[in-house]
C-alpha cells in the first residue's frame, strides 16, 4: 500500500492490510497515536475496501413514547419522573398520527424508544405495535432497547423469550443500540446503576439475534470512562457477533453534558471523536456498518468522519422538540432534509445510497 506510517503504526498497518484481527493492546495503541491522519488512513482503507464510496442514510423519523422513567443516569437529560410538569406519555392515537406524517415524508422507518415506566401494561407495547402495523405494513419498526427489554423481563415477570417473541408478533422488526453506553465496571454502574449491567445487554443483544430480531450497538463516551473502559466495549461487542452475527451497525454516541448529572464535564472534542470513530472501524471487523451520528457530532463533524471509517449518517430523523432517545442534544428540533443529507456525502466525496433499515438499498447511489 502506498502510505506512510510512524514506527508506531507500522505492524497494526501491515495486519489493517492484510485483514488479520487487532488485539486489546493494538487498539489500544491506536487510541495513543498523535498521528490523526495516519489513523484516518487506515480506517478509511478499511472503510473503502468493504463499502467504497458507498456512504448510507436513511429516511426516517423519532418516536420517544414516554420520558417517565424510574432510571436516573447521571448523563440523561431526557428523564422525567411523573409527577413532574413536562412528564408524557404517547397515546396508540399520538403514534399513528406521527407515523402518518413520517410516511407521508417518505419515511421508511419509525425508531421508537422511551423510559422505564412502571405505569404501563406490557399490552401498551404489543398494541401499539400491532396498530402501527395494521395502519402502516411497511413501515418497518426499530424500537426498543435491551435496557427496555431488561425491565420489560423483571417487571412484567415474563420470560427473555416470551417478551422478544410477543413483541416481534406484534410488529416490533428490529432493536436499536441503546442502553449499551458502557459496560466496564465500576464506570457503568456510576452512571446508571439503576440499568441491566453490560453482560446481560449483551445476553439480551444475543436473544433477540437467535430469534431473528437484527440489532444496533451503541457506546456511550466522553464522559468519565477511561480509553480502557472503551477498548473492553468494543472487544466485547466483538465477540458477541462472532457468536450470534446480529449486530448491523455500531453506533459511536458523544456525550452532550449540559442538562445532565455530569453537566461540569467538557464532552469530547472533535478529535477524540475522530478517533473514537475511527478505532471502532479497525477493532470492529465484524461489524459491516459504523454510523457517524450526525444529531450529536454535528453535521460538520459527522460529515469530516466519514473520512474517518464511518459509511453511514443515519436519516433524516423529525423529532418534534423532544430529546432524542435518552441522550442530551444540542438541537431544539432534530431534522435534515434528504437533499441536505445528499449534499453532505457528495460534497464529502462520497456517494448517497439510500437505504431501509436493514440496509437494503432504495434505488441508486447518487
Amino acid at each position: 500500500m502506498n502510505f506512510s506510517f510512524d514506527d508506531n503504526l507500522n505492524a497494526i498497518a501491515e495486519k489493517v492490510f492484510a485483514g488479520t484481527r487487532l488485539s486489546y493492546d493494538e487498539g489500544m495503541a491506536l487510541y495513543d497515536t498523535d498521528d490523526l491522519n495516519a489513523l484516518g488512513k487506515l480506517a478509511d482503507f478499511e472503510r473503502r475496501k468493504r463499502h467504497g464510496k458507498d456512504t448510507f442514510y436513511n429516511v426516517n423519523r423519532h418516536f420517544n413514547h414516554t420520558n417517565i422513567c424510574v432510571a436516573d443516569c447521571k448523563f440523561c437529560g431526557f428523564y422525567r419522573r411523573g409527577r413532574d410538569e413536562d412528564a408524557y406519555t404517547h397515546s396508540v392515537e399520538d403514534a399513528i398520527r406521527i407515523a402518518g406524517d413520517a410516511v407521508k415524508e417518505g419515511a421508511t422507518e419509525l425508531h421508537i424508544v422511551g423510559g422505564l415506566n412502571t405505569k404501563l401494561p406490557f399490552e401498551y407495547y404489543t398494541d401499539l405495535f400491532s396498530s402501527l402495523k395494521r395502519e402502516y405494513p411497511d413501515l418497518h419498526l426499530k424500537a426498543l432497547t435491551m435496557v427496555e427489554l431488561d425491565f420489560f423481563a423483571r417487571f412484567y415477570k415474563m420470560s427473555d423469550e416470551d417478551v422478544i417473541k410477543k413483541l416481534r408478533d406484534s410488529g416490533m422488526d428490529s432493536c436499536p443500540g441503546g442502553g449499551a453506553e458502557i459496560f466496564a465496571e465500576p464506570t457503568r454502574s456510576r452512571i446508571c446503576d439503576h440499568k441491566c449491567d453490560g453482560d446481560r445487554w449483551l445476553e439480551l443483544a444475543g436473544k433477540c439475534h437467535e430469534a431473528g430480531v437484527k440489532t444496533n450497538a451503541t457506546m456511550l463516551y466522553g464522559h468519565i470512562e477511561t480509553t480502557e473502559d472503551r477498548m473492553d466495549h468494543f472487544v466485547k461487542l466483538r465477540e458477541q457477533q462472532d457468536k450470534t452475527g446480529g449486530f448491523q451497525c455500531f453506533i459511536p454516541l458523544a456525550f452532550y453534558p449540559p442538562g445532565t448529572e455530569l453537566s461540569s464535564l467538557p464532552g469530547p472534542d472533535g478529535i477524540d471523536s475522530l478517533k473514537t470513530i475511527a478505532v471502532s472501524r479497525l477493532m470492529l471487523d465484524n461489524f459491516d456498518h459504523v454510523k457517524a451520528y450526525w444529531v450529536m457530532l454535528g453535521k460538520n463533524l459527522a460529515q469530516a468522519a466519514l473520512h474517518y471509517g464511518a459509511n453511514d449518517l443515519d436519516g433524516t430523523i423529525t423529532d418534534g422538540g423532544e430529546l432524542t432517545e435518552s441522550y442530551s442534544v444540542e438541537f431544539g428540533e432534530v431534522k435534515m432534509s434528504k437533499d441536505e443529507l445528499i449534499m453532505l456525502i457528495r460534497n464529502a466525496g462520497f456517494e448517497a445510497v439510500e437505504r431501509d433499515t436493514i440496509y437494503n438499498r432504495v434505488g441508486a447511489a447518487v
